[in-house]
């Protein structure tokens, strides 16, 4: 994989707080008790206005009974009853232009409120119903409806109490039908939604947060239901996207890893071909006639070959051989990386070993050799590129000790040292290298030398220039097969 998809990505991995269910519960209750209030507005309305219709109504059935009897035959305490019996205290009719009082009892001396329903309007009936639930007390009323027979229309006075109470207790059935109708609406409306939609997302963002944890991996893919709407669309398209995807991501891998193949082989084998350079130009010192006539050869020989190891290898992935370890001694490995990278000849630096007498370390000695070369060029390219006539010792060191069954070496410089912006990927590939030409793989390629070994390579804190520890432990032995040897022995 390339740089930019290693980068880590913080993402959110589900949804934060209420999830897309509880959204939808709490959207959908309250769109439901919208409904029902408007439905309550003009509910309420019209149960104001037939009660209103129902005094009326009462009203012209006492004045028929009043107007036919003669004119005084009606008993006061009949009148009284008749009045009790409908809720009123005074009936009065219209006939031509003469307005006529049929009963009365208790009348009082004003009444507030005149309703008129010959001719009333939607509106006048909203307002009308909420201002009487909205007043206190128990005001007289007078009620106006059309009359029956030759009467223009007929007129009640009576209590505003008990209509009141009546339009509570409607209101308080509403409320609770509503209430009941509300809870069953939502919870049928969001159940719906939650396995018609709400489901499916679910599944769609799982399979989004699975594949982009593990883009290469095929058991990620969604499978598409055979849903044709819009989110069966989205399925499909996911499912082929994500294969897509997967396949690039699969090809650019393969490729990524021929790049640092290539890289890799490149480094170690220029490094190697740069050394027979250095051996070749001291040949084309030599006074033979025939080492005159072949190093020409040799050296364009020598630079072609480094030339090609800039073309493309054979397609694949390169991995480190396993280490093949044994004891060896380390002071003549050392002297080899020293006439490898050109240090025996060059006085400018100075050259410093300090190891212990017999020093001997378990490790594949191609291995170690590789590690020690390239920490040595990378500090004599440092010294080289630092070397600004300050006066400073130019002088390359290593050291090497035994701690019980861990072998330690050092290799340090006195160089300008290393930027604190690239310590955070100094053993990554194609991260820490700061010159011309290089390809910031000598670090990577140590690094995971070192740990086959099961050891660790660190740069120390505190010194001047660079210093680079490696340790390596020794090999862990089973006392049996010791035993087994000895005895054989």
């Amino acid at each position: 994989m390339d740089q930019d998809l290693d980068q880590p990505v913080t993402r959110s991995r589900g949804p934060g707080g209420l999830g897309l269910s509880g959204k939808l519960l709490l959207l959908t209750v309250p769109l439901v008790m919208i409904a029902a209030i408007l439905l309550y507005v003009p509910a309420i309305a019209n149960f104001w206005v037939n009660r209103l219709n129902d005094r009326v109504a009462a009203a012209n059935t006492a004045a028929l009974v009043l107007d036919a009897a003669p004119l005084g035959m009606v008993p006061d305490s009949l009148s009284r009853q008749i009045l009790k019996s409908i809720n009123a205290r005074a009936v009065a009719i219209k006939m031509g232009q003469q307005r006529r009082l049929l009963a009365s009892d208790n009348l009082p001396s004003a009444i507030e409120h005149d309703v008129d329903l010959r001719d009333m309007t939607v509106w006048e009936a909203i307002t009308g119903s909420f201002q009487m639930m909205l007043e206190t007390g128990n005001q007289p009323i007078r009620i106006v409806g059309p009359g029956v027979g030759n009467a223009q229309f007929v007129e009640i006075v009576t209590d505003e109490l008990p209509l009141r109470q009546a339009m509570y207790r409607f209101s308080r059935n509403v409320v609770v039908v509503a209430l009941i109708i509300g809870v069953l609406t939502a919870g049928l409306v969001y159940l719906a939604l939650h396995y018609l939609f709400v489901r499916p997302m679910r599944r769609l963002t799982a399979s989004l947060v699975g594949f982009h944890e593990n883009p290469e991996s095929s058991a990620r893919i969604i499978v598409p239901s055979q849903r044709s709407d819009e989110i069966g669309v989205a399925e499909r398209e996911l499912s082929d996207m994500q294969r897509d995807l997967m396949s690039m991501l699969n090809q650019k891998s393969r490729l990524a890893a021929l790049g640092l193949a290539v890289s890799k082989i490149n480094h170690d084998l220029r490094n190697l071909l740069a050394s027979a350079q250095l051996l070749s130009d001291q040949l084309a010192s030599v006074p033979d006639p025939r080492v005159q006539r072949f190093a020409p050869k040799l050296v364009r020989s020598l630079e072609r070959a480094i030339a090609f190891c800039q073309s493309t290898l054979s397609y694949g992935r390169a991995q480190e051989a396993a280490p093949d370890r044994r004891m060896l001694l380390i002071e003549p490995v050392v002297l080899e990386v020293r006439e490898t990278a050109g240090l025996a000849s060059d006085a400018s630096i100075m050259w410093v070993a300090a190891i212990e007498r017999g020093l001997a370390v378990d490790a594949d000695p191609d291995h170690l050799f590789r590690v020690l070369l390239n920490l040595v060029r990378n500090a004599a390219q440092a010294l080289e590129s630092h070397s600004s006539g300050d006066g400073g010792p130019q002088q390359i060191r290593i050291t090497g000790k035994r701690e019980g069954a861990v072998a330690v070496l050092e290799v340090s410089d006195t160089g300008p040292g290393i930027p604190q912006r690239t310590r955070e990927h100094l053993f990554e590939a194609f991260q820490t290298s700061g010159r011309p030409g290089g390809s910031g793989l000598g670090l990577a390629i140590a690094a995971e030398l070192i740990r086959a070994h099961g050891g660790d390579i660190h740069l120390v804190e505190g010194t001047i220039g660079a210093t680079f520890r490696i340790v390596i432990p020794d090999r862990p032995v089973e006392l049996l097969s010791i035993r087994n040897e000895r005895a054989r022995a």
